[in-house]
């Protein structure tokens, strides 16, 4: 019955939100800088450096939007947000997009009144467990502690997995990834649940990374995305095709390294020139500059250099592009043309 007050509550107050903020873009613009929900820290995806610097997969999307929009990747305001505050940051108008590991769901895009703009990494949940804990699968947590962060979709997912196999468990709440690597780590929780690439950042973190295992489970479909409040079709425009140049530049050919001698003249591709500004008017459409993709690929790379800068197999988290290839390697990773 929580669950339905809640979902009630944000859903009214996105409607609210939704209706007054239909000028995002002229109030981005106004203040000067975007205002992005991310996660509270976690390695690879969102956290401050030592010097207080925000970075990770997710950020980069945040800086490109602010690069698109502004011309300026640095001009963000990072607000770190948990599992239950994130909705309410984004209905109540205190942060422009959510780019935090959150799942692209039916409820969540109906019930709560969001728009996801497209998903930027494909994931499954898994499971994290002490390697001398001696167990090879999930099956084999029969009466475990789980550790588990609350207003998550793999609360839910947890739940239908033990009850499929039969076998019970005992969930030890937490409010943030942070919360969660103490209480795993101090033994208060036998495994701990997430998505597979938040275990992978998670353990790269840990002392011994190799005295934790990863199980081979993967027990849920979480696609990961950024999104918008309702009703802010504009701005959902702007943070959806921005993250689809990213895309479609890695699929191009274009980097960090030559988008600027690219940008600089005309060449022979017309969805190039395009995606570049040298061609046509798409940032007109958007109502951005010309230049709004160029900018934002110089200010971050194009989808294959953010993974691999921040997640990727030469990274301590060591992901592999796996479903999140481009398609003509076989992955899920596709942008509609710019044309």
């Amino acid at each position: 019955m929580k669950k339905t007050v809640f979902f009630g509550a944000v859903s009214a107050a996105a409607l609210v939100a939704g209706a007054a903020s239909a000028t995002t873009l002229e109030d981005v613009k106004e203040r000067g800088k975007l205002n992005c929900g991310v996660t509270t820290g976690l390695v690879g995806f969102a956290a401050p450096d030592a010097n207080g610097n925000w970075e990770g997969f997710d950020v980069a999307l945040c800086r490109a939007v602010a690069a698109a929009v502004l011309g300026d990747p640095n001009a963000v305001e990072f607000v770190p947000t948990t599992g239950k505050t994130r909705f309410t940051s984004l209905a109540s108008g205190e942060i422009d997009m959510l780019a935090r590991n959150t799942t692209w769901t039916f409820s969540r895009d109906n019930d709560l009144k969001f728009e996801f703009t497209g998903i930027n990494y494909y994931d499954g949940q898994g499971f994290m467990v002490p390697k001398d804990l001696g167990v090879t699968s999930a099956k084999e947590l029969d009466g475990a502690t789980v550790c588990i962060q609350t207003g998550t979709t793999t609360e839910l997912n947890l739940a239908d997995f033990f009850r499929k196999n039969n076998i019970s468990y005992e969930p030890v709440p937490i409010e943030t990834n942070g919360e969660a690597q103490q209480q795993y780590l101090a033994g208060a929780c036998d495994a701990y649940t997430t998505d597979a690439s938040g275990l992978a950042a998670t353990r790269a973190t840990f002392e011994t990374p190799g005295d934790h295992v990863i199980l081979p489970e993967i027990v849920s479909k979480e696609p990961l995305g950024p999104l918008v409040r309702h009703g802010d079709n504009e701005w959902g425009d702007i943070v959806r095709w921005t993250l689809n140049a990213l895309v479609a530049a890695e699929e191009l050919g274009v980097s960090s390294a030559n988008v600027g001698e690219m940008s600089a003249s005309a060449g022979d591709s017309p969805e190039i020139n395009r995606l570049l500004g040298t061609e046509g008017n798409l940032g007109e459409m958007l109502g951005l500059e010309n230049d709004w993709a160029k900018n934002a690929i110089m200010a971050v790379g194009n989808y294959g250099e953010v993974f691999e800068k921040n997640i990727g197999q030469n990274t301590p988290i060591g992901l592999a592009r796996g479903l999140n290839a481009q398609w003509t390697d076989g992955g899920l990773l596709y942008s509609p043309p710019f044309r």
